[in-house]
């Protein structure tokens, strides 16, 4: 008996060790799929560069997304109506930089930069997480300042002359910006507002929140032409890049927070590399790849170390 009762306290300190392994595992593991996912809307965003309005995209997109996502969350968010009615601040502001700006700006940036450099580029978003850390009370040691700064010369080197410079790099650097506050606004997504809801509900305001450059778009540019090359696009960028991509990641931050999810989303640059090389033929040479190590060596340094 008293040898049972030992080895039920030895258990229980071993299991309470394991336990928060499977909350981080299935974090990463989101963290991961968001990544992967988002990597081939960098490419459709290239291939429909030139044949589809960018806020026509991003607008098309989100009310896709929304199709998909309110048989799952419009219920929820009307159960939650009055959270999110106190909260809405909160909610409108990450609708604006989630879904209205961020996705617009990728668009932009795709009718004149390469998807590598898109790629590149975004990898750079964490640095501006573990910023939005440190104002938040965590400590930043020198090696972690060390990777920061790496990260931004290769960044500025990607956009100054190490690689084929374009206006869209610069939209590439404004969405990462808009990427970067929104995921450090999920930290404070308000207790109790239900992931799915959540979702929805910045689904629903960003894309209102299009509404008029939507208008002024389809009066200035006109609209494009439905057909497999346009329609299955904006199907993958609506259904996997919106719906899927944006509840794994949300999932992710809540349970690993913005700093480890944005280590793993330096898996990017690498991914949207050779997609855009498989599938629309860009050539990736010495200086990008210079610049990538540079920025994928700076942020693993600056987010990955407390020290």
């Amino acid at each position: 008996m008293a040898l049972a009762e030992r080895r039920i306290r030895t258990a229980a300190p071993a299991a309470a060790r394991r336990g928060p392994a499977g909350p981080v595992a299935l974090g990463i593991g989101l963290a991961v799929l968001a990544t992967l996912v988002w990597s081939g809307s960098f490419v459709t965003s290239r291939a429909l560069g030139d044949s589809v309005p960018p806020v026509q995209h991003a607008f098309w997109r989100w009310v896709v997304a929304l199709a998909v996502v309110a048989p799952f969350g419009a219920r929820r968010a009307w159960r939650q109506r009055a959270l999110i009615r106190r909260h809405l601040g909160f909610v409108l502001l990450a609708s604006l930089l989630g879904v209205t700006v961020y996705n617009t700006l990728v668009n932009q940036a795709g009718v004149t930069t390469p998807a590598a450099n898109m790629g590149m580029i975004m990898a750079a978003s964490p640095v501006l997480m573990a910023l939005y850390e440190r104002a938040g009370g965590v400590r930043l040691g020198p090696r972690r300042i060390a990777g920061l700064l790496i990260a931004c010369a290769g960044v500025l080197l990607l956009v100054g002359g190490g690689a084929s410079f374009s206006a869209g790099d610069l939209w590439m650097i404004a969405a990462a910006c808009c990427f970067g506050s929104y995921s450090a606004l999920l930290r404070r997504r308000p207790e109790g507002l239900d992931g799915a809801g959540f979702l929805f509900t910045t689904f629903l305001f960003g894309t209102v929140l299009l509404l008029p450059a939507q208008g002024v778009s389809l009066a200035v540019q006109g609209g494009f032409t439905p057909a497999p090359d346009t329609v299955l696009p904006l199907l993958y960028v609506g259904v996997a890049s919106s719906a899927v991509a944006f509840f794994a990641w949300n999932k992710a931050i809540s349970l690993i927070g913005p700093t480890r999810a944005g280590i793993v989303y330096y898996l990017q640059p690498v991914c949207v590399a050779l997609l855009s090389w498989a599938l629309l033929a860009e050539p990736t040479g010495w200086a990008q790849a210079g610049c990538m190590a540079l920025i994928l060596g700076g942020v693993v340094l600056g987010a990955g170390s407390r020290t």
